[in-house]
């Protein structure tokens, strides 16, 4: 009996091989950038990766990762940050010891007048009155210096300003999708490690991946730029229905992910079907034809965290029920219940025998 492929390994496959034939370095930010052009959810990155040619250099790819997966390139923004934060620091050193120096001046003169005002041998009027006068411009000089640093201080904490909006920008972005503002992959991926985050006893959760029927089919009837809009209204419906308390994701292309924070089975499968209903009356038009293309349906794979051992186990068992639904044909919602009866997960009976409260 022929073994049944992994889609996850096989699409693996076809990365690492085509990674090999165009010579590129098997580094993680290369075979993400890969992956992306490769799934094709942003037709920008396939254009601009199909226009690096044959040969690809690392410069280029990275250029290329800078301006699509800026979250791999943190260290250098934040090697040039530093650069930055050191000149200006630099700077305000410099502009420190220039203020030491003309304090120093200024006490100078200022001693200078005070020796000539309690003198006793010199002429009075004459020599009171140039020392008034030089200290008097010291004392212009002074202030005028002054403002210049208070100006070059503000002018300086509103770069660090900058800059840290930018670190915080370059944070956020790993973790938003920059096409729907939902979730991103890695997004859930963190939210889902935090379940097992003790593996004797896992957070009681449900998970639900789901998946545009025959979004290729559609993206391609509707064209690039259409197609993301209609993504975005998808992603739009999602959003609202799941609230804040969940977690509502978008991996790629029409694929999303819903993690919710019970395990509650009919509350989740309410959420999925008030998703599924509120996309059908969704009307999805060709602007370029201007025809309708019919009712969005979408298909669903559910799981509950006490059937699966871990993370990746969790998210692959509900993508196996996904596939169970776009078997049956799409538009469906299937629940994993393919455990191995021998399988009781550590601590679930715990959970059975004391469903509110402590142990």
């Amino acid at each position: 009996m022929q073994p049944q492929k992994n889609p996850a390994t096989s699409i693996a496959l076809r990365v690492a091989t085509a990674m090999h034939q165009m010579g590129v370095d098997g580094l993680p930010r290369n075979y993400e950038l890969v992956y992306e052009a490769y799934a094709g959810s942003n037709p920008d990155l396939v254009r601009d990766f199909i226009a690096l040619g044959k040969v690809k250099t690392q410069d280029a790819l990275d250029a290329l990762g800078r301006k699509y997966l800026p979250h791999h390139h943190e260290d250098g923004v934040l090697s040039r940050q530093s650069g930055v934060v050191r000149a200006e620091l630099s700077n305000f050193i410099s502009l420190l010891n220039a203020e030491k120096l003309s304090l120093t001046d200024y006490g100078r003169l200022v001693g200078a007048a005070t020796d000539v005002i309690l003198t006793e041998v010199a002429p009075e009027n004459e020599r009171v009155g140039k020392s008034i006068e030089a200290l008097k411009a010291a004392t212009e000089k002074r202030a005028s210096h002054n403002s210049t640093v208070v100006r070059t201080v503000v002018n300086q904490s509103a770069t660090l300003a900058e800059l840290q909006r930018e670190t915080e920008e370059a944070e956020q972005s790993k973790f938003v999708d920059a096409l729907t503002g939902l979730g991103s992959r890695r997004a859930f991926n963190k939210a889902l490690a935090s379940v097992y985050a003790r593996p004797d006893m896992p957070l009681l959760c449900g998970l639900a991946v789901g998946e545009i029927d025959e979004y290729a089919r559609l993206a391609e009837q509707m064209g690039p730029a259409v197609a993301e809009r209609f993504v975005k209204q998808v992603a739009k419906v999602v959003g609202a229905v799941v609230g804040g308390e969940d977690l509502a994701c978008r991996f790629d292309g029409g694929r999303f992910g819903i993690l919710f924070y019970a395990a509650e089975e009919n509350e989740i499968s309410r959420i999925v079907d008030l998703v599924r209903a509120k996309l059908k009356a969704t009307a999805v038009v060709n602007t370029g034809s201007g025809r309708a293309l019919g009712q969005t349906s979408m298909s669903f794979g559910l799981c509950l965290s006490q059937q699966a051992p871990n993370a990746f186990d969790f998210l692959s068992f509900a993508e196996k029920a996904l596939a169970g639904s776009k078997a049956a044909g799409g538009d469906t919602v299937t629940l994993y219940t393919g455990v191995d009866p021998s399988f009781v997960p550590k601590d679930w009976l715990i959970y059975k025998k004391h469903p509110v409260g402590g142990f």
